[in-house]
């Protein structure tokens, strides 16, 4: 694989269109309808390939944690959190660094490499297979250990629409304004559906994908074991008795992963708890929120591109519904490393492809890679007020806990939190209990 290295720093950010006039505002609710993106009669169709359970006569497998998006993607509807974790582990090899894991299944015919997630379940020991058993099991020398908690998709089409030169020049201008206290890294990573084209990560917990098509493809098989047109390789073909790929274009001319990509896209922002965020209390939280400096990686508001903008490689123009339009995630999308980093290092072939590494990908960087292993994505925090299980790994269960979690950049904003009056800290956490 050639990789082209030097990415160039912009240096200014673009946080607004340049214009006077304020965006307008991206639609928010949890009612299951179009954020206007199609028609809530094409959204509900996506749905219900986003809500569909998988069978192995589908290609669900060999090895698979859900049976359907929704199951990992449901609270309190389609397209959110929920409390479920997968697992992933490794080992630091001779020199320090992350290495994937290797697996034995099938009494050790076969190991499992190139990944770092550990699958829960398998199609097999079956009434066709009676004597091959594929579980994976995590060998001891494996001693890095992590859970990843599901992340929210809702309002992502509008993560999806937001210009890399946004995140470059949020970057820069953050790690200036903190004397480099806060400083978030931007990854570029492959747009697997645009062969050599990289952008700047944004989703899941280590910034691996760029785009929403890349993401549900990454997704459909390694959570589900369903291969596609932009992951067409099984994990293992041991029990494996579906042509691949299993997804394949309907009637429609659309494949799964298309549907998924398009219901994410259509799907409204998080909504806050109206009632609570106007009160006095919840008021001055975000006062407070912004004074000690939370604001500074939990940022409020970003802006999208302008419709009919090409991203992912030219191979998806922002539409209408989606462009030019202010949503208030209250995240950065950067990776940071706040203390609480799992030591793992995405792999290149888990989440874009076996055939990555025949593909020359502009401005992609090994070492930009191999320095995220303590590093996660900051969590955006609308819709917060609905997770039981707080930061990556779930560990934390109180507002209050996540926030005392927060070490390495974020150090001096917890002294500075734990500094606060008692009356103080209470109404900073109201605020929170309004995102």
């Amino acid at each position: 694989m050639k990789i082209f290295l030097g990415v160039p720093v912009l240096a200014f950010a673009v946080y607004f269109l340049a214009s006077s006039a304020t965006p307008p505002e991206a639609p928010i609710g949890f009612d299951n309808k179009t954020n206007g993106m199609v028609d809530d009669a094409t959204h509900a169709v996506d749905q219900d390939k986003f809500d569909e359970v998988e069978q192995v006569s589908d290609g669900l497998g060999p090895l698979y944690n859900a049976q359907s998006c929704r199951e990992c993607h449901q609270s309190p509807t389609s397209g959110a959190s929920s409390q479920v974790p997968e697992l992933r582990v490794g080992h630091r090899g001779p020199h320090g660094k992350f290495e994937n894991p290797e697996i034995p299944i099938a009494h050790g015919t076969e190991i499992i490499k190139g990944r770092s997630l550990v699958n829960d379940r398998a199609i097999c020991p079956s009434a066709a297979f009676p004597a091959t058993e594929i579980q994976e099991r995590v060998p001891d020398a494996e001693n890095i250990h992590t859970f990843r908690v599901s992340l929210s998709l809702l309002g992502d089409g509008f993560v999806e629409a937001v210009s890399d030169q946004t995140f470059v020049g949020l970057a820069k201008e953050q790690c200036d304004k903190s004397h480099h206290k806060i400083c978030g890294q931007v990854l570029y990573v492959p747009v697997v559906e645009a062969p050599g084209h990289t952008a700047v990560g944004r989703f899941g917990w280590k910034d691996q994908q760029a785009s929403l098509l890349s993401f549900a493809a990454d997704a459909y098989l390694n959570e589900m074991g369903i291969t596609s047109r932009l992951q067409p390789d099984e994990v293992t073909n041991l029990c494996n008795t579906v042509t691949e790929p299993n997804d394949r274009p309907g009637s429609d001319g659309l494949s799964d992963i298309d549907h998924f990509a398009r219901f994410i896209r259509a799907t409204k922002a998080p909504a806050r708890d109206a009632q609570l965020a106007q009160t006095p209390k919840a008021r001055q939280g975000l006062e407070l929120f912004t004074k000690i400096g939370c604001i500074e990686c939990h940022v409020e508001t970003l802006t999208t591109s302008p419709a009919n903008t090409n991203i992912n490689g030219g191979t998806f123009a922002i539409p209408t519904a989606l462009g030019a339009m202010q949503f208030h995630p209250y995240g950065d999308f950067l990776l940071h490393d706040v203390g609480t980093g799992d030591g793992v290092v995405q792999s290149m072939t888990e989440h874009y492809g076996k055939r990555m590494y025949s593909i020359t990908w502009k401005n992609l960087s090994i070492p930009a890679f191999e320095s995220t292993a303590n590093k996660i994505r900051t969590a955006p925090l609308w819709g917060v007020r609905l997770h039981s299980r707080l930061m990556h790994d779930g560990e934390s269960h109180t507002l209050l806990d996540a926030i005392l979690r927060h070490k390495g950049e974020a150090e001096h904003i917890t002294e500075k939190f734990e500094k606060l009056k008692s009356s103080e800290k209470e109404a900073l956490l109201e605020f929170l209990r309004s995102l």
